[in-house]
């Protein structure tokens, strides 16, 4: 018998295990135990004889057929081009005829499986150990690639998962009689899993672990097996020996007793490996650090404890899956979950899992919930199973938890979630409904639809019916297509003693109800629920249509009646309005209905003439507009009766206006409320119906001029005529697209889009706030429409409507949105109201939405943006998204443009801190820090491909560096600009630039600089000196800084320019001027004369031998370079009596002398530096790419942000594999971890 700990000796100790490969048995008897005794060796003649057994047509004990000579077992398996079964057989054979070339040749074969190349000789197979082996093997593992067969992708690879799976169960089911009980084949197998599941390398340990699973799995259905003979034998010698004495059969006695006695040895030793694979293999493995293994793991204990359920169906086993229900990665808690799905599947089984039930219950519930939508969802399918069991298995609170998800905006666990909601509240029928009838009020239907009412109530979420709808819908379809049912329990009344559905329930029913007949004829989920629609079968199609017919000729009998009962309720009335949408018209001339569709019109008409309400109105003329379908020969007949209804409202719309103007005092209430109602109803109609021929924009304009001049027009009246007229020259532009018009009806549009233009224009400044959003959205939509893009598409014609903003109108725009967008929350709504914050949210980004569309299509200027722009990180939480998506669309119409626009809204900020702070503020300020902080989210929005924003980039540097030197000091001569300080801001974009590119903006930086300005080391002219240093980072002619000599805060060693930097400075000069809007604007400041420029430092050559030296006060700006004292001294004395032009060429010419010596030394010190160079320095190759370092952040903070980049021009980066197996080991820790893949929660759970 094996032991665990014996397996773990056998690797640990070399040459001292209790299962040596000397172990050796007599394979003669196939039941019978084999003697136990040392191996020989083989004698030549036994070998001869032996591989003269194996017959001809055979290599390596395989048969030589569909060209399989020759081949390896794990080639053979991965080929999978020969039935495993004979493979198998083969094998069995060779072992007969040589068990240790066939076990070697078996163990090959799981070291190959692993992706190992090696091979075990006969020599090691003879000689050493199994952890000598493995250790031999794992030095022969191939380090360039760390993919192996099971990691790999590819049919190949997965079917020989499959292949590798199948022939351990077929290899143990062949060998279940004789060869697993010789006490050598599977104690060496087992052995070297064991050891090769303990190994640091994954490819060992995940491959070993799955061939132990399975063959743990195929000795469980052995184990089976012999527990059945067992009964069988048993059950046989009882009914033998309760024979009579003259009956019994004393020989059949002891045969059976005998069998008995065999068969439970061998259950004992079946035992036994399964003992020793569970306890070597699986209790180290189902927590290893490789989610892979643990899924193994879990997925084949559930398999054990399905099929041998008296064995393992128990608390010992069951904790090791509730356990690893805390685990961290989703796929295991899946597996989980799937495991014990088909343990509570069988009514049989439920019994033993009551304890397992009460202790884990909770986490399964709270599993519902997971972050990973499959989990949830077979989380909710595991306890729609639990409900099988028992009804109190689950409290209330527990199945609230899942009734909600029945909301969920995912679709998997919605239907999961209605499913259990149907099994737990419609799925009981008592034996009180065995007599109900089929159809009306008292149906088994009808109650169930009560049930549903009050659970859409209770949940408290009236406005989502249609996920409700779509969550049953799988499972209680028959139930929600019953409309017979629903409008009985609307229309019948209630039986004596039943009682009748409330105002609220009736609500409901028609919700649910309209969301039924929607979902069928549709035939696809609600909007939230799928990325897009899927092609309906024939089948589908067939039942769609089916369905529309019923649904038609049973609502367009009820629906009358339905609108008669419920006229006066706004809300019933909405939804029943949206049923004809879903009608097939032809019903009412083939079904000969044309009486109901009267009263359906008169129906209509009635609840237009009673209703004032917006969204009522809306429905009614979507129904005529439904109806109103000229391939149908019910038009004549609902255009008639839409026209008289149109003619009658604008008549008197007309009348009442003349009133309502004429009138010298100011109109009472009645006469407001007759012309609002009326003007509603006429706007409703118009936005889905042509009423061109109605002259309509005339008697808007009077009554909007008239609001203009008197001031006193109720807001409502305003808001409504804003609309009706933007309908009226939307209708008027569709027309004249059509091509069915003259040219007089295109000036009169291009007279009245003008004119309704500069009406918009002049109730942006209106007293009421919904006029002016209003206006403000009307405004928008309009310059948006009759932009240069209404020319496009083969429309030219249409060019005289061409409508573009002046410049007064853009700031008009921009003030507004200012002015009534970016507002705190508590100065725009005075309610402390939830849901009314959360309405004057929605409207404040929909006119945010509104202008930037106009940005994005090029209606207005892009610099208009910046006042956008620079409230991002202000307004991040309210209005980040539709900001950055505007900076997105931006820069794919101009890069330059938009990159200048954003240089704007920081120099604008900028410019506002002054004005609060003064100029002496300090830079430590949150003010300051947040300008800073905004530009470098900007500067995250370029991405990381540099060349795609090159010229971008260069163009924002330039008007910083102008902006900064723009002002002249407050201070007077001497002092540090103005702006100067805006260059620490401006250095947030220095890692975007190229190399060549930072040497051209370093240049144009050094236009604006005096030669005292370089000299200057005070703490105001820090921006300027951090400014220089970013752009001096990377670039062939670095130089240390002043700040950093200063603080000694980081030293890097520099290049001097050798003789190798003439050869490249051709080529570097050509690349560095290849894009002409980068540095055609260098050209032309070096060529004009300006203020003098400041020189290039020296280059520093000793920097990485010894300390930069530390600069005294006196010694200034020079003090950095290596000069000596006379030179020194002698600066000091000429400096007061050289001019300016001397004192450069004197420096030009310190300079050249500096350069020589630093050749000079450079080819003396390049081969004690170049180490340091390549590990320290962070240097950069003069012909290659920038670094990662250039382009990303210094600081770890600043990676958290850096997914804020990569929806614009973004460079993926691969990282090559390490091929040092210590790097790997630190990058893969293989060392099992429990807080690497168990929640805290694991550590409190206790064992059973």
């Amino acid at each position: 018998m094996i032991a665990a700990q014996d397996l773990q000796a056998d690797f640990l100790q070399e040459g001292h295990s209790q299962f040596s490969d000397n172990d050796l048995e007599d394979l003669e008897g196939r039941n019978a135990k084999p003697g136990k005794g040392k191996r020989g060796k083989k004698t030549p003649n036994q070998k001869t004889k032996a591989s003269e057994g194996r017959g001809q047509g055979r290599v390596n004990g395989h048969h030589q057929e569909n060209g399989m000579e020759n081949l390896s077992l794990f080639e053979i398996v991965k080929l999978g081009k020969c039935a495993t079964q004979s493979v198998v057989d083969d094998w069995i054979e060779s072992y007969k005829m040589d068990r240790d070339t066939a076990l070697m040749e078996l163990i090959n074969f799981f070291i190959h499986c692993s992706g190992c190349k090696g091979a075990v000789s006969s020599e090691m197979f003879r000689h050493m150990q199994n952890s000598e082996i493995i250790r031999k093997m794992t030095e022969e593992f191939d380090e360039d690639s760390g993919d192996y067969p099971l990691a790999m992708a590819g049919p190949l690879w997965k079917k020989f998962k499959q292949s590798l799976c199948e022939f351990i169960m077929v290899l143990v089911r062949q060998c279940q009689y004789s060869i697993i009980y010789d006490e050598y084949m599977m104690d060496t197998v087992i052995s070297l899993l064991t050891g090769l599941s303990d190994s640091q390398v994954r490819a060992f340990r995940h491959t070993s672990t799955l061939a132990a699973m399975k063959l743990m799995t195929a000795l469980v259905n052995v184990a089976l097996n012999l527990s059945i003979n067992m009964d069988n034998t048993q059950r046989q010698y009882e009914t033998e020996r309760n024979k009579s004495i003259g009956k019994r059969a004393n020989e059949r006695l002891e045969l059976l007793l005998q069998k008995r006695k065999e068969l439970q040895e061998n259950q004992d030793e079946i035992e036994n490996m399964m003992n020793a694979i569970f306890k070597g293999v699986f209790i180290h493995r189902y927590r290893d650090v490789i989610a892979e293994i643990r899924v193994v793991c879990i997925e084949e204990i559930g398999m054990w404890m399905k099929l041998y359920s008296d064995a393992f169906l128990n608390d010992s086993y069951l904790k090791y899956v509730g356990w690893t229900m805390y685990d961290k990665q989703g796929e295991v808690r899946m597996k989980c979950l799937t495991a014990l799905q088909s343990l509570y599947h069988s009514r049989e089984l439920n019994s033993r899992l009551e304890l397992f039930t009460s202790r884990f219950k909770d986490r399964i519930v709270s599993m519902t919930l997971d972050k990973e939508y499959d989990v949830a969802v077979q989380a909710i399918k595991l306890l729609t199973l639990t409900l099988q069991s028992s009804e109190e298995v689950l409290t209330a609170e527990d199945c609230e938890s899942v009734y909600h998800l029945v909301y969920s905006a995912h679709r998997p666990v919605a239907v999961a979630a209605g499913e259990f909601l149907y099994k737990k509240l419609f799925s009981h029928h008592g034996p009180e409904d065995e007599g109900r009838p089929r159809r009306g009020r008292q149906c088994l239907n009808a109650n169930l639809i009560r049930t549903t009412v009050l659970f859409f109530l209770e949940s408290e979420l009236h406005e989502h019916g249609a996920y409700l709808v779509d969550s049953l819908w799988d499972c209680a379809s028959d139930l929600l297509k019953d409309w017979e049912s629903m409008i009985s329990l609307l229309l019948d009344e209630p039986y004596p003693g039943e009682e009748a559905l409330s105002d609220a329930q009736e609500a409901a029913l028609v919700e649910i109800m309209l969301c039924a007949v929607r979902q069928t004829c549709e035939c696809h989920p609600p909007i939230g629920r799928s990325s897009g629609r899927r092609v309906l079968t024939a089948k589908e199609k067939k039942t769609q249509l089916d369905d529309r017919t019923k649904i038609t000729e049973t609502f367009a009998v009820a629906l009358p009646l339905l609108l008669a009962k419920y006229s006066v309720d706004p809300e019933k009335v909405t939804n029943l309005l949206h049923f004809p949408q879903y009608f097939d018209l032809e019903i009412y001339t083939t079904g000969r209905l044309e009486k109901h569709l009267d009263a359906l019109l008169r129906q209509v008409r009635d609840v237009v003439d009673k209703h004032t309400e917006t969204d009522v109105l809306e429905s009614c003329s979507m129904t005529f507009h439904a109806l109103c379908n000229e391939e149908f020969t019910i038009y004549n007949r609902v255009d008639i009766v839409r026209s008289q209804m149109i003619d009658e409202q604008i008549d008197k719309f007309h009348r009442l206006l003349e009133d309502f103007l004429l009138e010298g005092e100011e109109p009472d209430e009645d006469d407001a409320y007759q012309v609002l109602s009326t003007l509603k109803r006429i706007t409703a109609f118009h936005n889905a119906h042509d009423l061109t021929k109605w002259d309509l924009f005339t008697s808007n304009y009077k009554l909007l001029n008239a609001g203009l001049q008197n001031g006193d027009m109720p807001e409502q009246i305003v808001a409504n005529a804003l609309q009706c007229t933007h309908y009226v020259i939307l209708w008027h532009l569709a027309k004249v697209s059509e091509g069915t018009s003259n040219k007089d009806h295109l000036v009169l549009l291009r007279r009245q889009v003008r004119v309704f233009c500069l009406m918009c224009q002049s109730y942006l400044n209106s007293i009421s706030t919904a006029v002016k959003e209003q206006a403000f959205t009307i405004l928008c939509d309009a310059l948006l429409i009759f932009s240069y893009q209404i020319v496009s598409s083969g429309r030219e014609s249409l060019e005289p409507l061409v409508f573009s903003p002046d410049a007064s109108l853009q700031n008009e725009l921009i003030n507004f949105i200012l002015d009534h967008v970016f507002v705190e929350q508590d100065e725009d709504s005075g309610t402390d109201d939830e849901a009314g914050k959360i309405e004057a949210l929605h409207r404040r980004r929909n006119l945010l939405a509104a202008f930037c569309k106009l940005i994005i299509y090029n209606v207005v200027e892009m610099k208009i943006a910046a006042d956008v722009f620079k409230q991002y990180m202000r307004y991040y939480t309210d209005y980040g998204d539709i900001i950055k998506e505007t900076m997105s669309k931006a820069r794919q119409i101009d890069k330059i443009q938009c990159a200048k626009t954003l240089i704007l809204s920081l120099q604008q900020l900028f410019n506002e801190m002054l004005s609060d702070l003064g100029c002496n503020f300090d830079r430590s300020t949150s003010a300051f820090c947040g300008i800073k902080e905004l530009a470098r989210r900007f500067s995250l929005t370029f991405g990381l491909d540099q060349l795609k924003t090159r010229e971008a980039i260069a163009m924002l540097h330039k008007d910083g560096i102008e902006f900064a030197f723009k002002e002249q000091s407050p201070q007077g001569e001497g002092g540090p600009p103005l702006n100067l300080a805006f260059l620490d801001i401006l250095s947030e974009f220095s890692s975007k630039l190229l190399r060549q590119d930072k040497k051209t903006v370093h240049l144009y930086l050094e236009r604006f600089m005096t030669f005292q300005m370089a000299l200057q080391r005070d703490d105001c002219w820090l921006p300027l000196i951090s400014y220089r240093n970013s752009l001096q980072t990377g670039t062939d002619d670095d130089t240390l800084s002043v700040i950093s000599s200063m603080s000694r805060s980081s030293t890097r060693s520099r290049k001097s320019r050798s003789t190798t930097a003439s050869k490249r400075k051709l080529p570097e000069e050509e690349s560095s001027c290849s894009s002409s809007d980068v540095s055609a604007w260098v050209g032309r400041i070096q060529a004009a004369p300006h203020t003098p420029m400041m020189m290039s430092s020296p280059h520093i050559v000793s920097t990485v031998l010894r300390e930069p030296k530390k600069p005294r006060p006196e010694q200034g700006y020079m003090g950095v370079y290596s000069m000596s004292n006379e030179a020194q001294q002698q600066q000091t004395l000429q400096q007061p009596h050289m001019d300016y032009n001397s004192q450069v060429a004197w420096m030009m010419a310190q300079k050249q002398q500096q350069q020589d010596r630093a050749n000079l030394q450079y080819g003396k010190m390049r081969g004690h530096i170049q180490h340091t160079i390549r590990r320290g320095s962070g240097l950069m190759e003069d012909d290659e790419e920038p670094i990662v370092e250039d382009v990303m952040m210094s600081s770890e903070e600043r990676l958290d942000d850096l997914n804020e980049g990569m929806d614009f021009d973004t460079m993926d980066i691969d990282l090559p594999p390490s091929k040092n197996r210590r790097e790997r080991s630190e990058l893969k820790p293989d060392y099992f971890d429990p807080s690497s893949i168990m929640d805290d929660s694991v550590l409190n759970v206790s064992m059973f």
